[in-house]
C-alpha cells in the first residue's frame, strides 16, 4: 500500500490504514478508466438482477483486496450477495457500491465508488443492520474530469482532489459547506406518468417557471450517476429525487439504503443539507435487509422540506394542486 495515498492529517487514527487502501484503490481504478478499453462490457448480472459491467466486477475485487488488514471486519458490496468477513480481528464494518453508474462506462459520464463505515459488531448483521444514523464515516470518490473525494467522519465534509503529479489525494477543502440553490433540480422526467401526485405536484411548481407559484425560473439536470449528481449538489446546490413509482419494482423506490441512500445522505446532513425518502429522514431509515431499496430525495434543505410537506398533504388537497398552483407559493 502507498502510504502517501491520502493526506491523512485531518483522518482520524483508527480510519487512516482503511481510507490509505480506498484512497489508492481510487487511484488506481482512475488510470485503469483512463487508460480505456472494454470497461463497459456486460459480464452478467449481480442477485438482485442489476447488470454487470467489467468495470463493477473489477473494481469489487480491488477494494475486497485492498481494505485487507486495515481494521476492516465486515465488509458487503452491491456486487456479492452476502456480506464477507475480510479480518476477524477488525473494528470496522464498511457497506461499498465498488462502481457507481456503470451504465455510463461508455460514454465517458462521470462515475465514481460510494461507502459507509460502521462500528462492528460480532455478526455482519448486527453491523449493517442498524438505523443509518449509527454510521461513523462515509463518503464517494467520483471518477471525473478531476478525480476527488468527499469524505465525512462526521465532522464536517472533508475534499480531496486527486493529483496526477504525485498520484495521492491532497485536501481541498476541511469544511465544504453545501451552497443553496433555489433553481435546480434532478429527476428522471421520463418516468412523470408514473410518479405519485405529490411528486407531479412538485415538479409541476418547478416548471411553471417565474409565472408559477415559486415565482423562479427552474434548470433541470439529470446525468444518471448518483456520484455525478451528488458532487454536483455539493458543489452548487439544488436537490435530486429519485422517487418510488407506480412501475413493478420501483414501488419502493431503486437507490440501495445501506451504501447508497446512507454514506450520500450522512455528506448532505454534514454539508448543511438535508436527506429523505421522500417524507421522511433518510438517515433515521431502519436497514431491514443488506440490498434493501429506498426512494432517495436530497439536497437544499427547505426543497427537501418542501418535498415532505406535499406527501403531507390529504389526498384530496394534492388533487387541488393541480388546479390551483398558488397553494404552495413562496
Amino acid at each position: 500500500m502507498t502510504a502517501t495515498s491520502i493526506d491523512s492529517r485531518r483522518i482520524p487514527a483508527e480510519f487512516r490504514p482503511m481510507m490509505q487502501a480506498i484512497a489508492e484503490t481510487g487511484a488506481r481504478l482512475a488510470a485503469i478508466i483512463r487508460g480505456g478499453g472494454d470497461l463497459g462490457a456486460a459480464v452478467g448480472r449481480n442477485s438482485d438482477g442489476d447488470g454487470q459491467k467489467a468495470l463493477d466486477v473489477l473494481a469489487d475485487d480491488m477494494f475486497r483486496e485492498a481494505l485487507a488488514g486495515t481494521g476492516v471486519r465486515w465488509l458487503v458490496s452491491e456486487e456479492q450477495d452476502h456480506a464477507i468477513e475480510v479480518d476477524p480481528a477488525g473494528v470496522l464494518a464498511v457497506a461499498m457500491d465498488p462502481l457507481d453508474g456503470s451504465s455510463n462506462i461508455d460514454t465517458n459520464v462521470s462515475i465514481g465508488s460510494i461507502f459507509a463505515i460502521y462500528p462492528a459488531e460480532d455478526t455482519a448483521e448486527a453491523s449493517f443492520l442498524r438505523p443509518l444514523r449509527q454510521q461513523i464515516g462515509g463518503g464517494y470518490i467520483i471518477y471525473g474530469p478531476r478525480c476527488a473525494m468527499m469524505v465525512s467522519f462526521g465532522d464536517g465534509v472533508q475534499h480531496y482532489v486527486l493529483d496526477p503529479a504525485t498520484d495521492a489525494f491532497r485536501i481541498e477543502n476541511t469544511r465544504l459547506m453545501m451552497p443553496d440553490c433555489s433553481f435546480e433540480f434532478a429527476i428522471n422526467a421520463s418516468n412523470y406518468r408514473h410518479w405519485a401526485r405529490p411528486v407531479r405536484a412538485f415538479i409541476d411548481d418547478c416548471l411553471a417557471g417565474i409565472d408559477g407559484p415559486r415565482e423562479t425560473n427552474f434548470n433541470m439536470r439529470w446525468i444518471a450517476s448518483l456520484v455525478a449528481e451528488t458532487h454536483r449538489i455539493l458543489i452548487r446546490g439544488g436537490v435530486f429525487l429519485y422517487p418510488a413509482d407506480a412501475r413493478k419494482g420501483y414501488e419502493r423506490g431503486r437507490l440501495r439504503l445501506l451504501y447508497e441512500c446512507g454514506p450520500i445522505a450522512f455528506l448532505i446532513e454534514q454539508a448543511g443539507g438535508r436527506a429523505s425518502d421522500s417524507c421522511e429522514p433518510m438517515l433515521d431509515q431502519q436497514v431491514q435487509a443488506l440490498h434493501q431499496r429506498s426512494p432517495f430525495v436530497f439536497g437544499s434543505a427547505e426543497k427537501v422540506a418542501r418535498i415532505a410537506a406535499y406527501h403531507d398533504l390529504p389526498e384530496t388537497e394534492v388533487s387541488a394542486l393541480f388546479g390551483n398552483r398558488g397553494l404552495f407559493r413562496a
